[in-house]
């Protein structure tokens, strides 16, 4: 399974890049009636470094602004941001959709600053649908932007993009789920290294790692099995529930072509086989054979308090010693993967599955499968030109290789970049270096959610649809029939 080859010869990274970059035109034309939004801004930046002293503030989170030292040092020492440059980290929410909400209201107002914006690429498009962020095609120098569209993650930087192909964020870092877990607790149920290496690079199917974890948790006393994000919020309809679906050959629009539109004009599959089989697989997680739609080959795991959890209250538990395993993103491997915490002991694995792409009804879909998260850097149009100039500088910066390495130490923020993902040089790096074999897994079997300038409000049904399911307060089958009624409703009126 860690050979990413579809059933037709064609790799998966291959077909999902193909798709992306056709598709977020499909997706904004399918709203906008054309080429999608202009975006907004004054035309090209100057290049020149700003000669005054001045400082820029970027919305943030609480993980940037912790870090802000390093982040800074690497900038200027590796990166040749000038010294009369000054950064302020602003720590917005953890929540993405507050996050969003924020920004909302920021530019809605026309206000000046923030200068920058980390914005999560699952909602970068409806900003640039409403031409409230710059258009860094015509703001940013051909050699910053061109960098961008032919070196990076394609189907990233589609979720940057309009209609026309106008850059709009610059890629910050990517953001790959994997499957932590304690080796030593799995060393007491005998289990050994060879099945660790094993393990990082060659996903276990569902019912294996159920069966596993649940063994550990016994043998040890361990208070929970596995622990991952199930509250009804954005991190549910985009990430953990796109995995947990797209590991059972699921879809919410059918083949990955359909994620980016057209709008109104695409199968919604939220019905099929696969995501009610992956509502029926959690519930047998939480609640174990007495669920009455419970599975087959999967043991009890997860704690009913999963069903309220999004990042950091299904982090906390694991980081202080109370679970198995955790579903996160590469923040998570940093904390956990610190010396005094677990250390070495710490491993890490690709997102199980149920059906090999082979068996899919979807060509694009199935076997391990990550969500595709991470952000980009966005500029305010009505910064002041100074401050546009000084973001200029940073943009610049952050196109240093060293610079992105040095971030993925810092932080665990892993460059958006496949030739930086796996390399001497990363796998060298203090670590996070210890796990990019596994992340290297992930990205070839990425799949971002389907970002068209209606996902906010289908991620919000989707998201409660699939949290009543988990708690019980509807059949699978049911949730999965509203749910289609309340996407058709949407993908109609768009």
């Amino acid at each position: 399974m860690s050979d990413d080859k579809t059933r037709n010869g064609v790799s998966r990274r291959e077909y999902l890049a193909a798709a992306g970059a056709s598709g977020a035109a499909l997706g904004l034309a399918g709203c906008l009636g054309g080429g999608g939004g202009g975006g907004s801004g004054s035309g090209p930046i100057n290049t020149e470094p700003p000669e005054e002293e001045v400082t820029i503030q970027i919305a943030a989170d609480s993980n940037f602004s912790n870090a802000a030292d390093d982040i800074v040092q690497t900038l200027r020492e590796d990166g040749g941001l000038p010294e009369n440059i000054d950064i302020e980290f602003l720590a917005g929410s953890f929540t993405t959709g507050d996050r969003r909400s924020q920004y909302q209201q920021i530019l809605s107002a026309g206000q000046e600053r923030p200068t920058v914006m980390m914005m999560d690429n699952g909602w970068t498009i409806p900003f640039i649908a409403r031409e409230q962020i710059a258009n860094l095609s015509e703001a940013l120098p051909e050699s910053i932007t061109s960098q961008v569209e032919d070196n990076y993650v394609q189907n990233m930087v589609a979720t940057a993009q309009n209609g026309d192909g106008d850059l709009f964020g610059i890629p910050l870092f990517i953001d790959l789920p994997t499957i932590q877990y304690r080796k030593d607790l799995f060393r007491e149920a005998g289990y050994t290294d060879d099945d660790f290496d094993t393990w990082a690079t060659e996903p276990m199917t569902w019912s294996e790692f159920s069966q596993a974890v649940a063994e550990v948790q016994e043998a040890t006393g361990t208070q929970n099995g596995f622990l991952w994000q199930g509250s009804s919020y954005e991190g549910l309809s985009c990430c953990s529930f796109i995995e947990f679906m797209g590991s059972h050959g699921g879809s919410y629009f059918g083949e990955f072509e359909n994620y980016f539109g057209p709008v109104g004009d695409r199968p919604i599959t939220v019905e099929g086989e696969g995501v009610v089989n992956a509502i029926r697989m959690l519930r047998t997680f939480i609640y174990g054979s007495d669920d009455d739609v419970a599975l087959d080959g999967y043991s009890e795991i997860s704690p009913q308090a999963v069903v309220q959890y999004t990042e950091e209250p299904a982090r906390e538990p694991f980081t202080n010693g109370n679970a198995v395993a955790l579903r996160n993103w590469p923040y998570s491997i940093n904390i956990n993967g610190a010396e005094d915490v677990f250390g070495e002991d710490l491993g890490v694995m690709p997102i199980p599955y149920a059906v090999t792409e082979e068996e899919s009804e979807y060509e694009s879909i199935g076997g391990t499968t990550a969500a595709m998260g991470g952000w980009h850097l966005t500029l305010n149009p009505n910064a002041s030109d100074l401050r546009k100039r000084a973001a200029l500088q940073l943009f610049k910066a952050l196109q240093e290789e060293s610079v992105r390495l040095r971030m993925a130490e810092i932080g665990g923020w892993i460059p958006p970049i496949p030739d930086l993902i796996d390399t001497e040089q990363t796998r060298s790096l203090d670590l996070i270096g210890r796990y990019v074999g596994s992340l290297a897994v992930a990205a070839e079997n990425s799949l971002p959610r389907p970002v068209t300038t209606v996902w906010t409000q289908e991620s919000t049904q989707i998201a409660s649809e699939v949290n009543a399911a988990l708690r019980q307060e509807k059949t699978p089958e049911q949730a999965m029939s509203d749910l289609t009624s309340s996407l058709e409703e949407i993908e109609s009126s768009a």
